[in-house]
């Protein structure tokens, strides 16, 4: 029988709490951004993120690194970093040094890229999907390798070490949680259940193209059977859920300002969904998909927008119950 990764404590409180994390758009300089994770961290959220798009942004890793050394408790992923970006060893480098810096807070998410023009801008190809596919895997399993202290050698078709070492490691019990971004059912799922802690997909056609209750739990359904054919518990992955842009008010007159003055990342461009609504209306909406069986949830907000950060924590987020399923 396939030996499988153990639950991650972190997984675990899934069964009792609903927790959210945030990324805040819009704030290009580090100050700025360094003040937001840390009253993020102070209003009770449970992680903060960075997308990794080094072309209109800060590095991820780099990022990662400093707010680890200037936060205390909350959790930093990168969400997601893509695998083409570094070398499989230099990404498990960034990823073990930002966790031990953290002091084992790190969650490292993973995907296999789709934005074709940044490609273009940082000089890579963009292979066919299956190639970035096999790629992936073939990162997750080098990455494990070289986390393991021991000398280690990969031949794969995409990436090859020669018994390669890295030493100091993360120091996070019993591993580090890695996220696989997504929710093809064909392929992305079925890794999800065979190499990670954490699913994840949303309203976006980058990230799974959930844009329904029903479209939630068919991918979980089909996660649920991969998880069946490797003999893996299915509750040993966090099922976590994306809103590409969540913009809250006080009240419906005040959400319409704030809707006619939006700025929406990828609009135009992108198939996706964003979420304005009152705070009873995201109550309405978290919770239905926490019925459908999403424990964690992830959300997008305009960082200089302190309301809709307010009252996703103070009124959404201790509204949430997670479903007795």
């Amino acid at each position: 029988m396939q030996e499988h990764r153990p639950t991650h404590p972190w997984v675990e409180l899934a069964s009792s709490s609903i927790r959210f994390a945030i990324v805040g758009a819009f704030v290009p300089g580090w100050e700025e951004l360094r003040d937001l994770v840390v009253q993020a961290e102070e209003l009770g959220f449970d992680a903060y993120w960075l997308n990794d798009h080094p072309t209109r942004s800060m590095d991820c890793w780099t990022t990662l690194a400093g707010l680890a050394m200037a936060t205390t408790r909350i959790r930093l992923m990168s969400l997601v970093s893509c695998i083409y970006y570094r070398s499989p060893a230099l990404l498990a480098r960034q990823a073990a040094d930002v966790d031990r810096l953290s002091g084992g807070r790190l969650v490292l998410g993973v995907g296999v890229g789709d934005d074709v023009p940044e490609f273009a801008q940082l000089g890579i190809d963009f292979p066919p999907a299956r190639e970035r596919q096999r790629a992936l895997e073939e990162t997750l399993e080098i990455v494990s390798g070289l986390w393991s202290g021991e000398p280690f050698s990969y031949a794969g078709e995409h990436f090859s070490l020669e018994r390669a070492k890295m030493s100091p490691g993360p120091v996070q019990e019993p591993h580090v949680p890695v996220m696989i971004g997504g929710g093809g059912e064909k392929v992305t799922l079925r890794q999800v259940a065979r190499y990670a802690d954490v699913s994840n997909f949303g309203p976006h056609e980058w990230v799974g193209s959930a844009f329904t209750l029903d479209d939630v739990t068919r991918k979980y359904d089909v996660l649920r059977g991969y998880c069946e054919e490797i003999g893996r518990p299915f509750d040993s992955i966090l099922r976590s859920h994306w809103t590409p842009l969540l913009t809250l008010a006080p009240s419906a007159s005040a959400l319409e300002v704030k809707r006619a003055s939006s700025r929406i990342p990828d609009a135009g461009r992108l198939k996706m969904e964003s979420l304005f609504a009152t705070p009873d209306g995201a109550i309405k909406h978290y919770q239905a998909l926490a019925d459908r069986g999403v424990q964690y949830f992830l959300a997008t907000v305009n960082g200089r927008d302190d309301e809709t950060i307010r009252l996703l924590a103070d009124e959404v987020l201790p509204a949430i119950r997670p479903a007795r399923i």
